[in-house]
């Protein structure tokens, strides 16, 4: 029985494509097709550890406990010698740290990570990319390529190539840990003004192309709500926070940070000052955006916060959805046809429309496929972005809230303006721009207060007080 169950635990991780070294670790949103030929290699290492050591031993006892934890250590033994170096010159654990724990905080299928203390007393988090992985990279692009041409063949409709592309345009990126540092340096520099966002510093002189060693830090994972309400960390603000770090990102600076599931957002309420902080990790992946596209993106945005189906349409077709502009409409926003119409903003997602939702994306498989293939390859990572957020509003219960729209209304608002100054060269027309931008800002400002005013208490008060005086006017 237990040899039955460790074989289905290592077939559930190869097909998410993640290391199970506990159910802790499993993280469903890390599930991808290239996942699938890497972790069929990489997982049988550990399999094989597992099956060999344990084959004999009664499962649950002691003993089997043991062995199971010698398994991890082993595991973690091999990856230690393989990358623990540092610039080519190999150098020892006890050397290096004063403290390395050996069962990883978490683990995926290209790295695990590790908490360790060095010899100066600061604690960091080592993560060690896993061996064979570079080797087998390749190899796994490769059997991905013949599997989806073999699927083709078999169903013409099937649209899906665009994978292989972008696996073999972003897989190198995401193993060069040196390119995850900076990315995660200059999305720290990008976002300083915010000072609820927490980014972990790099210690670049210990650090290689396969070790990545930055500071410690840890929380509660973003959608979980009951995390926060224990630590008294309001749930409507770390959702709003979150939507004007992507708004930023998406809009204003078009470098995106495109793997924000919760297991790589975490939230902490800070000590001294009371502030709840949004901890961003994991840079490995990131889209950046062309300023066309940005624009166009932005002018989408804005249409569709509007309802304005003209400019839906135009901006739609400009970002290469052609007829199917209605559909990509409802992707982009996740909601019906009938409240894209009705304004985006106007009401909350219903039950019924989740289900609608859910039964139209079966029905539209083929449209959607052709979709994703026509769309510009920057916009496929976004639609992965924009999905793994909603999925932590709809944990949080925040989905579809009027500020969420508010910031990203902000955000076109000053990106656009931006754009048209940088293509003016006449100073009145510059000026004319700034001064529609700060209308349009304070326009904002001003609704946001209404809503605050309506939904507080202060603000019932006020609209009591001013019924009163009017009654009494009367």
């Amino acid at each position: 029985m237990a040899r039955r169950a460790l074989k289905l635990a290592s077939l559930t991780a190869a097909a998410s494509g993640i290391y199970v070294y506990g159910n802790k670790f499993l993280d469903p949103n890390d599930f991808g097709v290239v996942r699938v030929g890497r972790a069929i290699a990489t997982t049988a290492v550990i399999t094989y550890d597992y099956l060999t050591s344990l084959r004999s031993v009664p499962y649950g006892t002691e003993e089997y406990e043991f062995l199971k934890s010698q398994v991890h250590l082993r595991s973690a033994e091999r990856l230690r010698e393989l990358c623990c170096s540092n610039r080519g010159t190999f150098i020892k654990i006890k050397e290096l740290f004063m403290s390395f724990e050996d069962i990883p905080l978490g683990a995926a299928s290209l790295a695990q990570v590790h908490k360790a203390v060095l010899q100066d007393g600061r604690t960091v988090a080592v993560k060690i990319q896993h061996p064979k992985v570079q080797a087998q990279s390749s190899k796994d692009i490769l059997l991905m390529e013949v599997l989806l041409l073999v699927v083709k063949q078999i169903f013409p409709d099937f649209e899906f190539m665009w994978l292989v592309e972008e696996a073999k345009k972003n897989l190198p990126l995401e193993l060069d840990f040196l390119n995850e540092g900076r990315n995660a340096e200059k999305v720290a520099y990008m976002l300083k003004n915010f000072d609820f966002l927490k980014v972990p510093r790099i210690y670049w002189e210990l650090s290689t192309r396969r070790v990545l060693l930055m500071e410690f830090m840890e929380g509660g994972q973003v959608n979980d709500r009951a995390y926060m309400e224990r630590n008294g960390i309001n749930v409507n603000e770390i959702s709003r926070n979150l939507g004007k770090l992507y708004s930023e990102m998406i809009f204003v600076n078009g470098f995106v940070h495109c793997d924000p599931h919760p297991g790589n957002v975490l939230v902490k309420k800070c000590p001294t000052s009371g502030k709840a902080h949004i901890i961003l990790l994991d840079h490995g992946l990131y889209q950046v955006l062309s300023e066309s596209f940005r624009m166009d993106y932005c002018r989408l945005w804005q249409a569709l916060i509007k309802a304005d189906m003209k400019r839906v349409q135009k901006y739609s077709r400009r970002l290469g959805a052609g007829d199917l502009y209605p559909l990509f409409a409802c992707m982009l926003t996740a909601r019906s046809w009938e409240s894209v119409n009705r304004g985006i903003d106007q009401s909350p997602v219903s039950a019924s429309e989740d289900v609608e939702i859910r039964s139209n994306a079966a029905a539209y498989l083929p449209q959607i496929t052709q979709l994703l293939n026509n769309v510009p390859r920057q916009m496929l990572l976004l639609l992965k972005t924009n999905d793994l957020l909603r999925g932590i509003e709809s944990a949080l219960h925040t989905r579809a809230s009027a500020s969420s729209f508010l910031n990203m209304s902000r955000c076109c608002i000053r990106a656009v303006s931006t754009y048209q100054r940088s293509r003016s060269h006449s100073l009145y027309r510059r000026a004319q721009i700034s001064l529609t931008e700060a209308l349009n800002l304070w326009q904002i400002n001003l609704y946001e207060l209404f809503l605050w005013l309506k939904g507080s208490q202060l603000g019932n008060w006020v609209i009591a007080l001013l019924r009163r005086m009017h009654h009494s006017t009367y």
